[in-house]
C-alpha cells in the first residue's frame, strides 16, 4: 500500500500509522488463512479480494 504525505508526521502520528498498518496486515493475513474475502478501497472504488482456495481472484463489485 502506498501512502502519500504532504509533510512529515509527528512521532505520535507515525506510531499511530504503524499500528494501523500492522492491524490491517494482520486482519488480511487472517482472512487469507481462513479462506475468506476482504473488501479494500483501490483506485477510488471498492474491490473484493477473494481468498478462498477455489476462487483466488480479485473483483470489483458491481451495482
Amino acid at each position: 500500500m502506498m501512502i502519500t504525505r504532504k509533510k512529515g508526521l509527528s512521532e505520535e502520528g507515525r506510531l499511530a500509522l504503524e499500528a494501523l498498518q500492522k492491524a490491517v496486515k494482520n486482519a488480511l493475513d487472517k482472512k487469507k488463512r481462513l479462506g475468506q474475502y476482504a473488501v479494500i478501497w483501490q483506485d477510488g472504488k471498492p474491490k473484493i479480494i477473494d481468498f478462498s482456495e477455489k476462487n483466488q481472484r480479485e473483483t470489483t463489485p458491481t451495482k
